[in-house]
């Protein structure tokens, strides 16, 4: 497996060389995104690929079902480095439709050291149980979930004290909600954006 992996890097390098002799050359010198993408580690939802950017282009963290933890210091060094050293102005949190993290938090199993990891997802749950117990089909009510889930990490990432701060600076950063769908391949706007001007 690990031969057939190296064989398709050294493919995809050459066809990279092929289209574009400094590709590398350029990528190597410089990185400069605009987005620090927060997203699901399902292997279905890679940022790059589903945004159509280039490598350079968007600065990624992905973790178990896009949660933000705040005790969780891979998340909080990726965001602090992404505002205060990258200057990214944008920030998405990103959730996708079906996600196995949601899934799991929800089905009334025990997962071992990931329930605990889920408890955010459990939160929102109950907070919103009115809304959720009001739709019928099991799929529509976890995509819901879905949805609710991404946007109250919107809220998370706006309340620490890496983008309190930068929106004390004046600096230009808006925290976004997205969320995937497997089934068609688009984005879709949660419509939660938060800035220093106009929180929601």
């Amino acid at each position: 497996m690990l031969k057939e992996l190296l064989a398709r890097n050294v493919a995809w390098a050459k066809e990279r060389t092929a289209a574009d002799a400094d590709y590398f050359r350029r990528l190597a010198g410089i990185q400069n995104p605009e987005f620090l993408w927060i997203g699901c580690a399902d292997s279905r939802v890679p940022a790059n690929v589903i945004t159509g950017l280039e490598p350079g282009e968007v600065f990624v963290h992905r973790n178990v079902a896009n949660l933000i933890h705040p005790g969780d210091l891979n998340m909080l060094s990726v965001l602090q480095f992404a505002v205060e050293v990258l200057q990214v102005r944008h920030v998405i949190v990103c959730g996708h439709y079906g996600c196995g993290g949601v899934l799991a938090a929800t089905d009334n199993r025990r997962h071992g050291l990931i329930d605990h990891w889920l408890e955010p997802i459990r939160d929102t749950a109950r907070a919103n149980t009115a809304e959720l117990d009001s739709i019928a089909d099991p799929m529509a009510r976890t995509n819901r979930l879905c949805e609710l889930s991404a946007a109250a990490q919107v809220k998370r990432v706006a309340e620490t004290p890496i983008v309190q701060d930068a929106w004390d600076r004046d600096q230009d950063l808006t925290v976004y909600g997205l969320v995937y769908s497997l089934q068609d391949g688009l984005l879709r706007d949660l419509r939660c954006a938060r800035n220093k001007r106009e929180p929601s």
